[in-house]
């Protein structure tokens, strides 16, 4: 942890820069909007895919007036999508703050999450390649389908695991991956080193989610800024849950209790659940393929030239494959 903080720290005027033109790029005279977009933007955040494009800027001609115009509207989609995400979810709150929808309503949350996804596109007009245009958007879209899966998959037990991983991939995957690959192509870094590094933000990625998806099963409200179970109690099944069914003499107890949480609509206690599968090998199975895609991110990183943003990267990614919140 005290690693990360000294990233955080040789970074600080430049993180700096990116929260104050985040504020600025959600500025409006509209009263409402102004302050329905701000609410989540101050309830913080690690702010990882600003840093992810920093950093992998350092690996070409670093310039933050360009760094800036890459950073601020991939950290724009990624608040606009979870704003949605929050309708979507009947989310109460998220980074311990209560969420726009929760807080305002539904029409409103999603008019805000529109606005900021519109905010983002303006914001990358300052990118004058079309590539990056391409790439991003392209992201979005995935991104959609990824959402659209999830639902699809609401209470499905019958998904594969395959399903699961493209689903994270689409949903969370990528944008971490075009983080650091449009970092790189904004540095005007050779082919070589944007494909590396895309390579390394997609693995770390997918550690993100499946260490997201872990948390909400073992870590407690305090650490994650939500309640324990609340992927269950919005009907996502998540790895650690369909490697818990793999256990024959399990698996009709974990479907029982899908059955019941599905009928309440989500409505009701998850402590029996949440114990089922704490008590199962499906959390320890997770962690095993999750350090396999952490493995992979680093090992992506091998050829790339020793600038200090490497052993950054890997720092960082060793904090993404352990945190508790």
């Amino acid at each position: 942890m005290k690693n990360l903080m000294e990233i955080y720290t040789r970074k600080k005027k430049d993180i700096a820069a990116i929260e104050k033109e985040l504020e600025e790029s959600v500025y409006t005279d509209h009263a409402m909007l102004r302050e329905t977009s701000m609410h989540l933007l101050k309830a913080g955040g690690k702010r990882i895919r600003p840093v992810f494009v920093l950093l992998s800027g350092e690996f070409g001609s670093y310039q933050l007036q360009t760094m800036k115009h890459v950073a601020v509207p991939l950290e724009l989609i990624h608040m606009a999508s979870l704003v949605h995400d929050d309708v979507i979810d009947d989310a109460n709150t998220r980074r311990g703050q209560l969420t726009v929808r929760s807080k305002w309503d539904n029409r409103i949350a999603m008019f805000t999450g529109d606005y900021i996804f519109a905010k983002a596109l303006g914001v990358i007009t300052q990118i004058h390649k079309p590539a990056v245009h391409q790439i991003m958007s392209k992201a979005i879209v995935e991104m959609s389908i990824g959402e659209m899966e999830q639902i699809r998959f609401f209470f499905q037990s019958e998904q594969t695991i395959r399903d699961y991983l493209l689903r994270i991939r689409r949903k969370t995957a990528l944008l971490i991956a075009i983080s650091c690959q449009l970092g790189a192509m904004a540095a005007d870094t050779p082919d070589w080193i944007s494909s590396k590094l895309y390579a390394f933000g997609y693995n770390i990625g997918m550690v993100f989610q499946i260490r997201d998806d872990i948390l909400d099963l073992i870590g407690t409200e305090k650490q994650i800024g939500k309640p324990p179970g609340s992927d269950v109690k919005q009907g996502n099944i998540t790895l650690p849950v369909l490697l818990a069914m793999q256990d024959p003499s399990l698996k009709p107890l974990i479907l029982s209790e899908l059955d019941r949480i599905h009928k309440l609509d989500g409505q009701t206690d998850v402590s029996r659940f949440l114990d089922m599968i704490r008590g199962s090998e499906g959390i320890d199975k997770a962690e095993v393929l999750s350090q396999k895609y952490l493995d992979k991110a680093i090992a992506s990183l091998d050829k790339l030239p020793n600038v200090q943003a490497k052993k950054d990267l890997i720092e960082i990614a060793h904090f993404i494959g352990n945190r508790s919140y």
